[in-house]
């Protein structure tokens, strides 16, 4: 069979969840997702919102019956030897579209091969087909051995946030925001009494903008003594959904380079920002005014070509306190407007 070989591992990801400028909700979820030579398998996929199906919510029978089925040890689930590559990230309905590819054993190597959108049973590769994208040959050793590391209780981990500060009805929104998007968070008013476990199931920490810094270091250093490595979050201002953007960038601990989205700044009345592949950005501006009342306006949102971009912003998000997030499917980052 031709194919060129290639390098096969897998890397920890998120399909970033937040509140969206219209009060909507988009649902966050961790997962596994594929290298192939080192970058992101789902980056070769222009504009597409979905997560593999080795996600950390999945049920663990499940999971393990995933992995199974791409080790090829279990029957495919799909006609013609087809195996779900990338599905839709709020359920799991082949009518939503899929990405599917036959995965076959060639001697001791596996191929991955026909890459196709699937919304139904049976696949038109000739209207469907992602003809620019593999086959991809791995190395049985290789593929087995990072396969088998999600075997050995290796699967995506569900990230909880701890948030600390004395403004309980701002925490209290924000944690019902998160916990809206599937991100679990307890809020305490200081990590004194929070066990040695529970800290280490944290993936970042939030402080309240009344929490001052002899408290915020003594929260480090309860993090430290337990060997937690969790992310700080600042809050920038008592806007929910700028929090919750904050919370998300936190939480995307992977390379740069994994990421679509890598630079936001703000100059000049525009956001300047970059993406590594085309997708879909959303750039939206929060502004507080005088009277503490905010006011949420969407500046952006359509694809984006690999490169850098200027986003030109409302002139009155100059006025009061402003910032600015932007958004793909995976990534999130944070902006203060200047003055």
């Amino acid at each position: 069979m031709s194919a060129e070989y290639a390098t096969f591992d897998l890397a920890p990801a998120m399909r970033a969840g937040g509140v969206l400028a219209n009060g909507d909700y988009q649902v966050h979820r961790d997962f596994v997702d594929f290298l192939v030579d080192g970058h992101p398998l789902l980056f070769r996929l222009s504009d597409l919102d979905a997560v593999s199906p080795l996600a950390s919510d999945v049920p663990p029978a499940i999971f393990t019956a995933q992995v199974r089925g791409l080790l090829l040890e279990a029957d495919a689930p799909l006609e013609g030897g087809r195996h779900v590559i990338y599905g839709c990230p709020d359920c799991e309905d082949l009518a939503c579209g899929a990405v599917t590819a036959v995965i076959e054993r060639d001697g001791d190597d596996f191929v991955w091969r026909d890459f196709a959108w699937q919304t139904e049973e049976r696949v038109d590769l000739e209207l469907n087909g992602y003809h620019g994208i593999g086959p991809f040959r791995f190395h049985g050793d290789e593929y087995r051995r990072a396969l088998g590391t999600l075997l050995d209780g290796g699967s995506a981990e569900r990230r909880r946030v701890l948030l600390i500060g004395p403004r309980v009805a701002v925490l209290a929104r924000l944690a019902a925001a998160l916990r809206g998007i599937g991100i679990g968070a307890d809020i305490v008013h200081d990590a004194s009494d929070v066990s040695t476990e529970e800290l280490r199931g944290y993936g970042a920490v939030v402080f309240g903008q009344a929490v001052g810094e002899r408290e915020r270091a003594a929260v480090r250093q309860s993090f430290e003594r337990a060997g937690a490595d969790a992310a700080y979050v600042e809050g920038l201002a008592p806007i929910v959904p700028l929090l919750v953007a904050q919370v998300e960038h936190a939480l995307d601990r992977g390379p740069v380079e994994w990421r679509r989205l890598t630079h936001l700044a703000v100059a000049g009345g525009a956001a300047h920002l970059e993406v590594t592949s085309m997708c879909r950005v959303r750039v939206t501006t929060y502004r507080q005014d005088r009277l503490h009342r905010v006011h949420t306006h969407e500046a952006f949102d359509g694809l984006l070509e690999p490169g850098r971009h200027r986003i030109s912003l409302d002139p009155r998000a100059a006025r009061g306190e402003s910032f600015v997030v932007a958004r793909t499917p995976g990534s999130v980052l944070v902006a203060t407007v200047a003055h």
